[in-house]
């Protein structure tokens, strides 16, 4: 008995397990069901949306729609309906809304200085890489070195660390900066530096080895450096081959396409190209030497003394501009610095900062090379002495006692938007050419501002493609409607006139639209513009001019369309009525019977105004249009008839090219559903 009540429990257990995996299975099933019910639905309005886009909407209408079909409505709002019922239209519209808003509104907060390039970031791949740096080493910093367009750096841990756009923009070689070379893998770094497209390191075991171009003797000897030997200063041998002691390295700096290690003991080792600094070889010469600093084409070090050496370059820092008794004065620097000492200095591209041992700053160079004013230093108060100072590119950074951090100097990429923070003695500045970088005493980076990088990268001149898109876009535009509205007074003129009135006046004005449409439109602007191009009207006119161009070669077609509504138009009975009750004869052709052709205008109008876009760049293409820096959509293509361009640095023409082609076809596709609304005959919705 006990073992068949213990068999029935089992079978009671199975039972009941086997009930609860049918409920199981079921809930399963459910859900699925579910699951798949909802995909369906998801699909089916996807597809139905897809169609009505591209396929207009369903003939077959519900009760509701015949019901608001057959509402009495004005035709315009009709017109309107209609036209927000094709979703494509709608989509382009938005599109060329936001265009404008995006190329009027948009110059206003970002304008453009037609005359700005810049060096060191030509042909720089978009992205915002600059300022990204790794978090291993954003917490742990010993030093941040950046020049141009990518940086290194080292942790406490003597960890090397690369990062921006490192893929070099040159056409020649493509370098990786982030490939760093088999010496340096896996070994520990006491130092390193950046230069404008090389960059060097130096191992906790002495070897000193850099990686990027090497074809100006940036580094080493690739074999390269026969052909430049009157042009380069050879890297010594001992750093070639040989090892030095990081213990006794004060510092190591890199510039444009030159590098130098200052020792404790005052010894330089400077190598590198002439052209990145003409007093180069003189350097080397020196052996009390406390720090050095590459500008533009020249060098500057500060001795242990507290003196400067300029070497050849003394001519460029010689005038100094000081405030004096409330009046501005030019002195001779070697004059100032007369029995005062100089406790440190940073450069810019043409300027030097200098600070005194009695706390004073000085700045000895022109603001810009292609500008005469000087360097604006900032006002400090009576007992803020300057604990640290960096210099970019075009800009100085200076840290106070008082804890407070100026950015002076050119602000053209944000080089000078300090951000703010609280700081201290304890922290430390880091400036690169476009980037800084304020390191706390804890060797956490606290903050950093300056350029993070371009959008849609930049050109051959190192201008900000996404800037000079916005501000051509202006141009192309704006070229395009003055051009149709040009066109189209023209052609409602003569449409009217040679429509309505008709006999020798049409004959006469339909002889001169027929001579004008036998002039081969393309061939004919360009000879235009080429005889204005060869010309000396400003910039300004011949402009205007390539917009009158365009006007009066693009009338012919609408002022036909136009000759041929009224023609029908005067035919009706509102016309003889007018005539009956003695209404002019002008005023019924423009008052009357122009309203009633006002949709093939609109409509012609709008396809004429892509038109007229296409053929500026065309033009502007060639480079019979509007004349570089001005950018428009056209001129900036110009790369386009180079292979290296178009493979390599494909952002030049994509993005140009991108915005031409989305605003044209939107403008098409608007202009067609305008055509298609404003038809009865080919609405199938009314």
């Amino acid at each position: 008995m006990k073992d068949f009540d213990k068999k029935e429990k089992d079978i009671e257990i199975v039972d009941e397990s086997s009930a609860e995996k049918s409920t199981s299975k079921k809930k399963d099933r459910n859900f699925a069901s579910k699951f798949c019910g909802v995909f369906k639905t998801i699909g089916s309005k996807l597809f139905s949306w897809t169609k009505r886009m591209f396929c207009g909407a369903s003939k077959e209408l519900s009760d509701e729609k015949k019901l608001e079909v057959e509402e009495i409505v004005s035709p315009t709002k009709q017109v309107v309906k209609n036209f927000f019922r094709k979703p494509l239209a709608v989509v382009s519209l938005i599109i060329v809304v936001g265009m404008f808003l995006f190329v009027f509104i948009g110059p206003l907060f970002n304008g453009i200085d037609l005359s700005y390039m810049e060096s060191y970031h030509v042909n720089i791949a978009p992205g915002y890489k600059f300022m990204s740096v790794p978090s291993k080493l954003s917490k742990n910093v010993k030093s941040i070195s950046s020049f141009s367009f990518f940086s290194v750096g080292v942790d406490n841990n003597d960890n090397l660390y690369v990062w921006g756009n490192t893929k070099m923009p040159t056409a020649a070689k493509k370098s990786d900066m982030s490939k760093l070379p088999d010496e340096l893998k896996g070994k520990k770094v006491a130092f390193a530096a950046a230069g404008c497209d090389h960059a060097i390191a130096i191992t906790t075991e002495g070897r000193v080895i850099g990686w990027g171009e090497y074809d100006c003797g940036q580094y080493g000897d690739k074999g390269s450096l026969a052909n430049l030997s009157s042009k380069v200063y050879k890297m010594p041998d001992i750093l070639m081959n040989g090892t030095i002691k990081p213990e006794e390295v004060e510092q190591l700096v890199c510039g444009n396409q030159v590098s130098a290690i200052v020792m404790k003991s005052g010894k330089v080792y400077a190598w590198g190209n002439y052209s990145g600094a003409s007093n180069l070889r003189a350097l080397n010469s020196l052996n009390d030497v406390k720090e050095v600093h590459f500008l533009r084409e020249k060098c500057v070090a500060l001795k242990k003394d507290g003196t400067l050496w300029f070497g050849n370059a003394k001519a460029s820092f010689d005038t100094l501009e000081i405030e004096e008794d409330g009046q501005t004065k030019f002195v001779s620097l070697e004059e100032y610095l007369a029995e005062r000492k100089v406790s440190k200095i940073a450069a810019t591209s043409t300027a030097l900062g200098i600070v005194l041992d009695d706390g004073e700053l000085v700045i000895a160079g022109l603001f810009s090379p292609t500008k005469s004013d000087f360097v604006t230093v900032p006002i400090f108060a009576d007992d803020e002495d300057i604990i640290d100072i960096g210099g970019g590119a075009k800009h100085f950074t200076v840290l106070t006692s008082k804890g407070n951090i100026y950015s002076f100097g050119e602000n053209y990429l944000g080089q000078c938007d300090v951000a703010k923070s609280t700081f201290s003695e304890g922290d430390k500045l880091f400036i690169g050419a476009f980037q800084n970088y304020v390191v706390s005493a804890t060797n956490s980076i606290k903050t950093k501002w300056g350029c993070k990088g371009y959008l849609f990268g930049t050109d051959e001149m190192g201008r900000d493609v996404f800037n000079r898109i916005m501000h051509g876009g202006k141009m192309t535009m704006t070229i395009g409607a003055v051009a149709v509205i040009i066109s189209t007074v023209i052609a409602i003129l003569v449409g009217c006139l040679s429509g309505y009135f008709g006999g020798w006046v049409d004959m006469l004005l339909m002889r001169v639209t027929e001579i004008f449409s036998a002039i081969p439109f393309l061939p004919f602007a360009l000879i235009l513009s080429a005889v204005f191009a060869g010309s000396n009207l400003s910039e300004n006119s011949r402009i205007f001019m390539i917009m009158v161009i365009l006007g009066l070669l693009s009338w012919t077609g609408l002022a036909r369309m136009v000759r041929g509504q009224v023609l029908a138009e005067r035919e009706k009975e509102f016309v003889t009525a007018a005539k009956a009750m003695g209404v002019k004869e002008g005023k019924i052709a423009f008052k009357h019977i122009l309203p009633n052709v006002i949709s093939v205008i609109l409509v012609s109008v709008t396809l004429d105004f892509a038109g007229c876009m296409l053929t500026e760049s065309s033009l502007s293409y060639l480079g019979f249009g509007v004349k570089l820096p001005r950018p428009t959509w056209g001129n900036m293509l110009d790369g386009c008839n180079n292979e290296l361009v178009i493979g390599t640095l494909w952002w030049r023409w994509f993005f140009p090219a991108i915005f031409l082609l989305i605003t044209t076809i939107a403008i098409n596709i608007i202009g067609d559903t305008l055509r298609d609304v404003l038809d009865p005959k080919s609405s199938a919705e009314r």
